[in-house]
């Protein structure tokens, strides 16, 4: 058959509603899955990267680089909810482009979306050790620095040379073991820890926001927008947007939602639901917070690990009792994005290992807890290793080129199924078709441009690995390849999902 062979999506919706040995639990509400989005999102970026990207990129205009991440995450998001409404089943953006633009593209975003979880965990993990160590710090318990940083490091832009002194991270790699044991328990247990910790932060962040704006200084605002410096990135119109794309590392978490679509109890209702809700909270936070930061600190200050720290430390006294509660809200908020990361991959090489393209131990599912658990192990593991000796920096620009590829792909399968199936039943239809995936696949692709040489040659580099592993083993063992349809192991049940159960 050939490379781009489409799987059926008639087929897709039937293995969705299986129940077989290899079935998914469903036990996730609406509510759960629009936590499980903001668990993902809010993290990283309002806890590290708004400082780096200010101080580094766009100084306060790093509000405007959120608002332009935002509305690439929108339209990427729009196209998103109709897949995931039509086809509810794990897998994300994979399994969406195998039943649109074939095979060897449905490859090429699997292999992607590798970067986004697999590595976007483990970098997450690096920066959750760094609060956490400066926690432990603070309450007279010092841990060892050779304990707690990676042996290898980056000397200019790609060279790994040995970090002096260093042993390795042994916090991220202990938070990425305990999320991994965690998921294979079960997805309904991780949900509910999610949604704890998605309570908590959420608070706290909205605190932030609410104290910080009575200490903004509106003189650290201006210029709204710093002279570029000379150099492409550095401030002016080139900043703006190379923030935008550095930032979009932190909107990456409501694909996270569609992974979990087989595990969804009214997935076509509540995946919409799920997606564009987290996006929509968490926008409206980053925006709010970003002022809040730029106002209370000059941008130029906020170049280090923990931003929102050190912006409360200019309001001085007043506000050094939510210092405390920063740091928890940090240690606990990324320790949910970690978690729902590792909660991702598992579930895309789940739909791969199911249609043939990864060996069949990738679709091994739990015979009590239901949970994709072999996948899940092995994942936590490689992405352990790699957080506890590797130094993620390298990759973290990496995770985000890897997503915009991705969620362009997905903007352009969303018009071609419009134009290619136009009477197909959509339970959720993107707005205003073609210009919503063309808006999407303009303001990702233009993102993507916008990223460093190196980032590129890394991607390029990944993907050359991926298509041989794809003809050395995917093509010859493809499902489709070999019998022109999928296949199930039992007729399948459908229940009705139009009400809640």
């Amino acid at each position: 058959m050939s490379l781009f062979a489409r799987k059926s999506i008639d087929e897709l919706r039937a293995d969705a509603f299986s129940e077989g040995e290899h079935a998914l639990k469903r036990s996730l509400t609406a509510t759960n899955l629009v936590l499980l989005g903001i668990g993902a999102i809010i993290g990283a970026g309002i806890f590290v990267l708004t400082g780096t990207a200010a101080a580094r990129n766009a100084g306060p205009a790093v509000v405007i680089s959120f608002i332009v991440a935002g509305l690439g995450c929108l339209f990427a998001g729009l196209c998103y909810a109709e897949f995931a409404a039509m086809i509810p089943i794990a897998g994300s953006a994979y399994t969406y482009g195998y039943a649109t633009l074939g095979e060897f593209i449905a490859w090429i975003i699997g292999w992607d979306l590798i970067l986004e979880y697999l590595f976007g965990a483990a970098t997450v993990a690096v920066g959750w050790s760094g609060y956490f160590t400066e926690f432990m710090r603070e309450i007279g318990l010092n841990l060892p620095d050779a304990w707690t940083q990676a042996p290898l490091a980056v000397q200019g832009t790609h060279t790994l040379v040995r970090n002096p002194g260093a042993v390795i991270n042994l916090p991220a790699m202990i938070l990425i073991l305990l999320m991994t044991a965690l998921l294979v328990v079960g997805i309904q247990e991780s949900a509910k820890f999610n949604n704890v910790i998605v309570y908590v932060k959420t608070v706290i962040v909205l605190l932030v926001i609410g104290f910080g704006f009575q200490y903004v200084d509106t003189a650290n605002w201006h210029p709204f927008i710093p002279e570029n410096t000379g150099e492409f990135g550095k401030f002016g119109f080139s900043g703006i947007v190379r923030a935008a794309a550095v930032v979009f590392f932190a909107y990456i978490g409501f694909d996270a939602v569609s992974t979990a679509a087989q595990e969804a109890k009214n997935p076509q209702r509540d995946l919409p639901i799920g997606m564009l809700g987290s996006l929509a909270i968490c926008t409206v936070l980053y925006i709010l917070m970003a002022l809040v930061m730029t106002g209370m600190a000059h941008y130029t200050e906020l170049d280090v690990p923990h931003p929102v720290f050190v912006a409360l430390e200019k309001a001085g006294e007043p506000l050094a009792w939510l210092r405390y509660f920063v740091n928890v809200a940090a240690i606990a908020g990324l320790a949910s994005v970690v978690l729902v990361m590792l909660m991702g991959q598992p579930r895309v090489f789940y739909s791969m290992s199911r249609d043939g393209l990864l060996p069949p131990v990738f679709g091994k599912v739990h015979p009590k807890y239901r949970t994709p658990y072999i996948t899940t192990i092995l994942t936590g593991c490689i992405a352990a290793l790699v957080a506890g000796f590797f130094p993620i920096g390298l990759l973290g620009e990496l995770v985000s080129i890897g997503t915009l590829l991705a969620f362009v792909i997905v903007c352009g399968g969303i018009w071609y199924l419009r134009v290619k199936e136009p009477n197909r039943e959509r339970p959720f239809r993107t707005p205003m078709v073609p210009l919503v995936p063309i808006l999407g696949i303009a303001t990702c692709g233009f993102m993507m441009y916008f990223l460093p040489a190196d980032t590129w040659l890394r991607l390029i580099i990944w993907m050359v690995i991926g298509v041989i592993i794809y003809f050395l083993y995917g093509r010859k063992h493809s499902v489709l390849q070999r019998t022109g349809h999928q296949v199930f192991e039992a007729e399948p049940s459908r229940p009705n999902f139009t009400h809640e159960q």
